[in-house]
């Protein structure tokens, strides 16, 4: 069963059927302080979609295996994720903890489903923020040429840096990227409508240059795009906009969490999908012919749709953009790691380190700097392969989350202040049996590299946590929730 602890007082309080005896007293778990409200949380999570940065670097792999149905796939990801956002709010606005999905699944569904929603989180943690700064290279390009994985490395430290300053300044620093990102994706989407090349029948054309992706030729140069290739693509397409789940990550330091969180994550997904779907659209019927568009080179179709120096400011707008979404997913993932150590995951000088607060900003430094180092190295690793893993650990993270939310409305969940999603249960029944089948739709190779973890994962619960459960493990929920 779920143990969970809440602070004060010192002594391990579990809520539960299960109870715990009573620990030696010990100083209260370190929570972080609440100093954001909807407006700084809303732009930390956008900087986290990073809807310029994914439409840059993350649509152009989805442009050459699905061509013209690009956008309706993203579109159907969006409207899944607008399911998967009810249940990240009403969830965040009952558990509003730092540990994010981890915390949620393990009050609601026992803390082994929480344990694999966690180690799910942490390889996409690991993984997204190196795979999207090894882009800077490309954008810089028009400026000065450098090695993809020595630019990713240098974006990942700087990230890292500024994850080490507080929020508030951090809110503000990506706020003013985010405006730069959104401009460029609003240049590129009046561009691509003012060089129109075929109608909005177009988006539904479902069709992709011969030699790229998969499908049935037709014997003209294209080839029709599947229903199966749109359905293993949703991996990829829930990918570019999961960020929204950010929301609940800060939730631990935002102000008024009952109605913030949940206000944060539905904004969110509302303006990362329009910034995300409208230039994807301009582009589907923008790009001079059907082999332009399967190439993915967005930054080509902008100059020749305009000039060299408009195409320049698009680029470097994009660089920016990645680097905004380094730092906040740095960020986020930190906090990640900084939950995990205080509700006590790992042995006790690995908790006791991982969970540091910075002195005058209140970082958590040492979970900041495991975040952000290892991710410039992983820079100079190929990462093809792991884009796999990470669209497949993104699903099966969204559908025990969906699980955890069928069960959210037991016992004393039942009557407490929170958020709640309509149409429930009928949300996240749908969710489940949907995403399932997605899972189920991917490569075998990524399903296999993602079980061999998740396996080793369980039996690192098998044999460290499960028998320690009176002392690990032990998800903390902050006191201090204003209703």
């Amino acid at each position: 069963m779920t143990e969970t602890l809440h602070t004060p007082p010192p002594e391990s309080a579990v809520i539960g059927p299960v109870t715990a005896p009573a620990q030696e007293p010990e100083k209260a778990p370190r929570q972080l302080k609440r100093s954001i409200g909807v407006v700084g949380g809303t732009l930390l999570t956008l900087s986290c979609v990073t809807p310029a940065s994914t439409l840059f670097v993350v649509v152009p792999d989805l442009f050459s295996s699905l061509g013209t149905a690009t956008a309706l796939t993203i579109a159907i990801g969006a409207l899944l994720c607008v399911g998967v956002a009810f249940c990240y709010s009403e969830l965040g606005t009952l558990i509003p903890s730092a540990g994010g999905e981890y915390a949620m699944v393990s009050t609601m569904a026992g803390r082994l489903a929480g344990w694999l929603v966690f180690v799910l989180s942490l390889l996409v943690v690991m993984i997204v923020p190196p795979v999207i700064a090894m882009g800077t290279a490309d954008y810089l390009a028009p400026v000065v040429h450098l090695d993809a994985s020595w630019a990713g490395a240098g974006v990942m430290l700087l990230a890292t840096l500024a994850g080490l300053l507080d929020l508030r300044a951090n809110a503000w620093i990506t706020g003013i990227f985010l405006v730069l990102e959104v401009v460029a994706a609003g240049v590129v989407a009046v561009l691509g409508f003012a060089h129109t090349e075929r109608g909005v029948s177009s988006l539904t054309d479902l069709s992709v240059a011969a030699g790229s992706g998969a499908g049935s030729g037709s014997g003209d140069g294209t080839k029709a795009v599947t229903a199966m290739l749109i359905i293993s693509g949703l991996a990829i397409a829930l990918f570019v906009t999961q960020g929204f789940s950010t929301a609940v990550y800060l939730s631990e330091e935002m102000e008024n969490p009952r109605k913030n969180v949940a206000r944060t994550v539905l904004l969110t997904l509302g303006i990362s999908a329009v910034v995300l779907l409208v230039p994807v659209a301009a582009i589907t019927m923008g790009a001079p012919d059907l082999a332009a568009l399967t190439s993915g080179d967005i930054s080509g179709m902008v100059a020749a749709w305009s000039s060299s120096g408009v195409g320049t400011f698009i680029s470097l707008c994009v660089a920016l953009a990645i680097i905004n979404a380094g730092i906040v997913m740095v960020i986020q993932n930190s906090r990640v790691l900084f939950a995990s150590a205080r509700d006590k995951a790992w042995p006790a000088p690995v908790n006791k380190v991982l969970s540091r607060l910075g002195g005058r900003f209140g970082s958590p430094w040492v979970a900041t700097l495991l975040v952000g180092v290892p991710g410039a190295a992983l820079c100079f690793v190929n990462l093809d392969t792991l884009y796999g893993v990470t669209g497949v650990s993104v699903t099966g993270m969204y559908l025990l989350v969906a699980v955890a939310a069928l069960l959210a409305r037991r016992g004393t969940h039942r009557h407490a202040p929170a958020w709640r999603m309509p149409l429930w249960p009928g949300v996240p029944v749908v969710l489940v049996a949907v995403l399932a089948y997605v899972l189920s739709q991917q490569e075998a190779t990524y399903l296999l590299w993602t079980g061999g973890i998740v396996g080793v994962a369980t039996l690192y619960w098998l044999f460290y946590l499960r028998p320690r459960r009176d002392s690990r493990w032990l998800v903390t929920i902050p006191e201090d929730v204003r209703e």
